[in-house]
C-alpha cells in the first residue's frame, strides 16, 4: 500500500483561485513557527512584515514604489509563461534597461528639455529587449533551452554593471565611490502625487497591466499566445509559428523588464550604483505565478511581495531579524504555491499495487506505455 498522485478529471476553478490565498496563509503560519524556532518572536515578525506596513501611510507610499517594478516585470513574464516560454533572465534585462537609460543620461547631463527622459525610457526598453534577444536567437536557431541561457545572462549583466561603475562611468566627483553622477532634474522621473514618494512609474505599471489584460483576453495575438502554450500541435495546425511566439514573448518580457529598470534608475535611485540589482527580476517570477499569470491578479500579487521588502526592512530595525528574512518568506510562498497547485491538479490516493506490477508514476494513471500500445 502506498500513496500515489492521480490526475483529477477537471481541476476546480474555485481552488485554482483559492490556491494563492492558501499559499500566503501557509507562509505566514510556517514563517512564524520558523522564526520562533530561530529564537525570534515569530508572531511579531509576521505582524511586523505583513500587517504593520498596511496601517502606516508612509509605508504605503514605499509599498507602491516597490510594487511598481514587480508588477511591470511580472506582467511581461506572464505573457511568456502563458506561451511556455520560460524567461528567467528578467533580472539581467532589468539591469540592462537601467544601464541603457543611464548611458543616455550621462550623454545628456548638460542638456535640458522634455525629450531627455522619454529618450532614456526608450533606451531602457530597447536595452532589455536586446538582452532578451540573445536567448530568443539561441532558442529559435539552435534550440538552446531559454531557461539556462536567460538565467546565465543575469550574471553577465551584473558583471557589466560592476565594470561600468568602477571604470568608464565612475563619477570623478563622487569621492571615489563606484557610482555615476546624479541625474539632472530633466532626467528624473516626475512625482505623480506632490509631497509623496509616488512617482510616475506607479500609474504606468497599472496602465500596462490593464493593457496586457485586454490584449491577452481580447486580441488575436493574445489568442495565439494562449494556444501555443496550451496546445502546440493545434497552434501549428492553425498557422501559428512557435518561433515567432518565442521572439514575441521574450521581446515583451525583456522590454518590460528594461522599462522597470530605467524607471527605477531615474526614480528611486536617481543614478546608477552597484546596488541596483535588487532581485526584482527573480521576485517577479513569484509575483507572476501568485497572480495566476493574469495581469490584474499580478497587481495584487505585487503588493503582497512588496510587503516582504517593506516589512522586512522594518523588521530588521524593530526586531533585529536578518536581512534574509524577506527572501525566506518569498521562497516559502513559492514553495507553498507550487505545492497547492499540485493538489489542485492531482489527488492523493491510497493504492495497493497488483502482484508483479509497480505503482504508476504520478500523472501516468492507468495509461498504457507505448510498447504495450504497439503490441496490443
Amino acid at each position: 500500500m502506498a500513496f500515489v498522485l492521480e490526475p483529477r478529471r477537471e481541476p476546480s476553478r474555485a481552488m485554482m483561485l483559492a490556491a494563492p490565498v492558501i499559499a500566503v496563509a501557509l507562509t505566514l503560519v510556517v514563517g512564524a513557527l520558523l522564526f520562533t524556532l530561530l529564537g525570534h518572536n515569530g508572531a511579531l515578525a509576521v505582524y511586523e512584515i505583513f500587517v504593520r506596513p498596511l496601517f502606516n501611510p508612509y509605508r504605503w507610499q514605499d509599498l507602491l514604489v516597490k510594487a511598481a517594478p514587480l508588477a511591470i516585470i511580472a506582467t511581461g513574464l506572464a505573457i511568456g509563461f502563458r506561451a511556455n516560454v520560460w524567461n528567467i533572465g528578467a533580472e539581467g534585462q532589468y539591469i540592462l534597461g537601467g544601464l541603457a537609460g543611464t548611458g543616455i543620461a550621462l550623454a545628456t547631463l548638460d542638456l535640458d528639455g522634455g525629450w531627455v527622459l522619454p529618450l532614456m525610457v526608450v533606451a531602457g526598453i530597447l536595452g532589455g529587449m536586446a538582452w532578451a534577444a540573445v536567448p530568443a536567437f539561441l532558442k529559435t536557431r539552435m534550440n538552446v533551452n531559454e531557461i539556462l541561457s536567460s538565467l546565465m545572462l543575469n550574471y553577465v549583466a551584473i558583471q557589466l554593471l560592476y565594470y561600468l561603475m568602477r571604470g568608464p562611468w565612475k563619477d570623478p566627483m563622487g569621492f571615489n565611490f563606484p557610482q555615476t553622477a546624479m541625474f539632472s532634474a530633466a532626467q528624473t522621473l516626475p512625482v505623480a502625487v506632490p509631497g509623496t514618494l509616488i512617482h510616475l512609474g506607479i500609474p504606468i505599471a497599472a496602465a500596462l497591466a490593464l493593457t496586457a489584460w485586454f490584449l491577452i483576453a481580447r486580441s488575436i495575438t493574445g489568442f495565439q499566445i494562449r494556444v501555443v502554450g496550451l496546445a502546440p500541435r493545434a497552434a501549428r495546425y492553425g498557422g501559428f509559428r512557435q518561433s515567432s511566439t518565442v521572439w514575441l514573448a521574450l521581446m515583451v518580457g525583456g522590454g518590460m523588464a528594461g522599462l522597470a529598470g530605467i524607471l527605477e534608475a531615474s526614480g528611486p535611485f536617481g543614478q546608477m550604483v552597484p546596488q541596483f540589482p535588487t532581485g526584482y527580476g527573480y521576485t517577479a517570477i513569484i509575483v507572476a505565478f501568485l497572480g495566476r499569470l493574469n495581469p490584474l491578479g499580478i497587481l495584487l500579487a505585487a503588493l503582497v511581495l512588496a510587503l516582504t521588502y517593506v516589512g522586512g526592512e522594518s523588521a530588521q530595525t524593530a526586531l533585529g531579524l536578518p536581512s534574509a528574512a524577506a527572501g525566506v518568506f518569498q521562497a516559502m510562498m513559492l514553495f507553498f504555491l507550487l505545492a497547492t497547485d499540485i493538489l489542485v491538479r492531482y489527488r492523493l490516493a491510497w493504492r495497493r499495487p497488483a502482484a508483479g506490477h509497480p505503482l504508476p508514476a504520478a500523472g501516468q494513471g492507468a495509461t498504457k506505455t507505448r510498447a504495450e500500445a504497439a503490441t496490443a
